[in-house]
């Protein structure tokens, strides 16, 4: 009777890693592109960096303590990453009311309203950023432009970002040879010097993170190769098929939010596919939306609306799109 066996409920297999430790490696991968931030932004980007992670926790714990009266969470750090990943998403000279305004849609509305984190459907900073872009048009697309460190909250200079300055001349009738004279070179874009919101620059910033994040399993590589590669594939086609109408595939890559939305936000563990076949689904489909809502729909950008569509796929993937189970019997002929 000694040997008896117990079982217990699952799971039976236990990891090292936590949900802290896993938020802590996001946001040693964004250090590099805050650095950054800061460098071209200066004082704008600490301001608000550190309003929308403050207001962030800060909501978290006030919408648990007092509303569902229940366990506070606000030590595993999801609630910062959030706050980081809206501050990324916003110009550098957003006003701090509204930052908090969107600070309370992204973790009351669309986190705690669904139960707090691992239940939400859709990530919590792009839906505060949506709101605020169609709130506040003119605030969301008022960018500043890299004025150094010393440049004041105040007093940054603001202008479009490469993508407007495309989009609106190719609409205007103008070739893209012409325009890019207009915009500051490829490597200039690798490096951050450019307008947009503070996540939007510095591509090499946002690799050295994506590097970090690889090397330490916090993500896989399905979901930002698939994103990446669907969109450099699509923008190759259109700038083959027109290339005057059309601007190159580095271009797309280099601005706008592509690479912060595939690397940081695609891959939120909440709101993104669960097997590897579901997650190249996933960032394909998001790579060849933002592609069509860039060229061909009103907005410069559309990485934050195809993250959104495709999280809404997401449950109907994890439901269909399923690994062989183990043991499964396979017929022959």
């Amino acid at each position: 009777m000694s040997n008896l066996l117990n079982v217990s409920p699952s799971p039976h297999v236990y990891g090292k890693e936590t949900t802290r430790k896993l938020m802590l490696g996001v946001v040693l991968a964004l250090i590099p592109a805050l650095a950054a931030s800061i460098y071209f932004f200066g004082w704008g980007a600490i301001i608000v960096t550190i309003t929308a992670v403050l207001s962030c926790v800060l909501f978290e714990y006030l919408i648990q303590r007092f509303l569902l009266k229940k366990a506070i969470t606000i030590t595993d750090g999801s609630a910062v990453v959030t706050g980081l990943l809206l501050a990324f998403n916003l110009p550098s000279n957003f006003p701090v009311v509204l930052v908090v305004l969107g600070s309370l849609v992204a973790i009351g509305v669309a986190k705690m309203t669904f139960g707090g984190l691992g239940n939400n459907p859709f990530n919590p900073a792009l839906v505060g950023r949506v709101f605020m872009l169609i709130s506040f048009p003119v605030q969301m697309t008022s960018w500043p432009v890299p004025s150094g460190f010393g440049t004041g909250y105040a007093d940054a200079v603001t202008g479009a970002t490469p993508l407007a300055v495309i989009k609106a001349g190719i609409k205007g009738g103008e070739q893209v040879s012409a325009l890019m004279d207009q915009v500051p070179s490829h490597m200039q874009l690798f490096y951050g010097y450019m307008g947009g919101s503070m996540g939007e620059i510095a591509a090499a910033a946002l690799l050295i993170g994506f590097a970090y994040m690889l090397i330490r399993k916090i993500i896989t590589w399905h979901i930002p190769v698939s994103v990446i590669g669907s969109f450099l594939i699509f923008t190759t086609i259109l700038w083959h098929a027109a290339p005057e109408k059309n601007a190159d595939p580095l271009f797309h890559l280099l601005t706008g939010g592509i690479l912060l939305g595939a690397i940081y936000m695609a891959t939120d563990y909440v709101t993104s596919p669960m097997n590897p076949k579901a997650m190249i689904i996933y960032g394909c489909g998001i790579g060849i939306i933002t592609v069509v809502i860039r060229v061909f729909g009103a907005y410069p950008e559309g990485v934050s609306f195809a993250i959104l569509i495709m999280n809404a796929f997401v449950p109907l993937m994890n439901t269909y799109i399923k690994p062989k189970r183990f043991g499964e019997e396979v017929k022959n002929g």
